[in-house]
């Protein structure tokens, strides 16, 4: 109950404090310059990424597919074009000497179960300087109010503020972009209530009657409006295309729906992903019993597929099942013995649902009898 009581309290008190959070002023950042008016169309921009520099057709580039990204809303074009063109140069330089930071980053928000493409925040809020301070008092790479950073947890007074440390900040902003997301649950929302404050985002949502962000956005202060646009651009610049931060969640639920999220949602490190394979399976198969026939602990299976059980208890149950390479062949090796002991758990939990006695409540009988 203390635990509820002091949940209720802290997310009480972290929705008062961010209603007037305001992010850095980017009139003293040269480097994120934008637009929010219609521009020619640009026919080609240099998108760098780790390896390679190409040069693609915008039209290319925001008409994807799952294949090479989601579709990016047509109202966005303009302006993420726009600002491609202005800062691919400045943040693909960044994308090098950033790197120990994003690496950081990485791996606190994917601790977080967050998608680690929000580390793109801390760009747009401060270029990633520990030192950025805007002209209301937000400080850090985070760019975090006092009283915010208090809520969340972090030391802020005369001696020491710890909103300049990268580590501590971004477990902070974590807890933050995780308890917005459970008050939203659309990340374009998320960016929006990270800038402005949740507030600001109810107000617009009650006076637009919409939660799209495309339809409420005018509703926003101008500066939450933009920082969301300049997210996805920046995303775009660091990823060659949008993902599942870049989309309102009408747009993730139909551009991702078919293929089901839990293979965004997968938390594998780099090594373990270049050594797992990964087969389409149907069938009622069952997570228990894969793990156990493959000898691997059940919270290593989830991690590695997510939403296993609920995909194959579905209508449409194929899953790409994800394995370390060695866990794949003792799976194929047994599949079929797999699938037939998974049909069996299932019939067995069926059975004992079915068997569980219906009590009657007598106090309640006798209340009605009373009537």
């Amino acid at each position: 109950m203390k635990k509820l009581l002091f949940s209720g309290v802290f997310s009480s008190l972290l929705l008062f404090f961010t209603m007037a959070q305001k992010t850095v002023s980017l009139e003293s950042v040269s480097l994120i310059k934008y637009s929010d008016t219609t521009t020619e169309s640009i026919q080609t921009v240099a998108v760098t990424n780790t390896n390679t520099t190409t040069k693609k057709g915008f039209k290319d580039l925001f008409e994807g597919d799952l294949t090479t990204g989601p579709r990016l809303n047509p109202r966005a074009i303009s302006f993420v074009s726009d600002y491609m063109e202005k800062n691919t140069k400045d943040l693909s330089e960044m994308k090098e000497w950033g790197k120990p930071y994003f690496n950081l980053m990485d791996g606190i928000l994917q601790s977080y179960n967050l998608p680690k493409e929000l580390k793109y925040l801390a760009v747009i809020e401060s270029e990633l300087h520990s030192g950025a301070v805007s002209r209301v008092g937000a400080v850090g790479p985070w760019q975090l109010m006092p009283g915010t950073a208090r809520l969340l947890g972090l030391r802020v007074n005369k001696h020491i503020d710890e909103r300049t440390n990268y580590l501590k900040s971004t477990r902070a902003a974590a807890r933050y972009l995780t308890d917005l997301y459970t008050q939203f649950g659309d990340w374009l929302l998320v960016i929006a209530a990270y800038n402005g404050g949740p507030g600001n985002v109810l107000k617009a949502i009650k006076k637009s009657g919409s939660r799209n962000f495309w339809n409420l956005q005018y509703y926003l202060p101008a500066e939450s409006r933009m920082h969301v646009k300049k997210f996805i651009g920046t995303h775009y610049v660091f990823e060659g295309q949008g993902g599942l931060t870049t989309l309102t969640k009408e747009e993730t639920d139909k551009q991702y729906a078919a293929f089901g999220l839990y293979d965004f949602n997968r938390r594998l490190t780099s090594e373990e992903e270049s050594n797992s394979k990964s087969q389409n399976v149907s069938g009622k198969y069952h997570s228990v019993i894969i793990a156990r026939y493959v000898t691997m602990d059940i919270a290593d299976f989830n991690r590695y597929n997510p939403d296993f059980d609920k995909v194959m208890a579905s209508a449409n149950n194929t899953y790409e099942l994800k394995l370390p390479a060695d866990k794949m062949e003792s799976f194929n090796a047994g599949k079929y013995q797999i699938l037939n002991e998974s049909i069996q758990l299932m019939l067995s939990a069926a059975v004992s649902v079915s068997q569980v006695p219906i009590v009657k409540d007598s106090t309640l009988n006798n209340k009605t009898a009373k009537k």
